[in-house]
């Protein structure tokens, strides 16, 4: 799991800058985030990764079509 966190923190970081306080935060969530996952019967370490993304993505609004400018037209 620490693998993945590392590949999940390294991408995010990459999207936009961030203080420590703000990666750390992210860190602690998608850290939570994973354990469910885990217990929920999860192992692929690469689709955790996949979903740890999507989740903090979702959490900072990146990924809301409205935001990034689609109208439906």
């Amino acid at each position: 799991m620490d693998a993945a966190i590392d590949r999940i923190m390294q991408t995010y970081d990459l999207l936009a800058n961030r203080t420590a306080a703000a990666s750390e935060e992210a860190r602690a969530k998608v850290t939570n985030y994973l354990n469910t996952l885990i217990e929920a019967g999860e192992k692929d370490p690469h689709r955790l990764t996949v979903c740890g993304l999507t989740y903090l993505r979702q959490l900072d609004g990146s990924v809301d079509p409205v935001k990034a400018g689609y109208t439906g037209l």
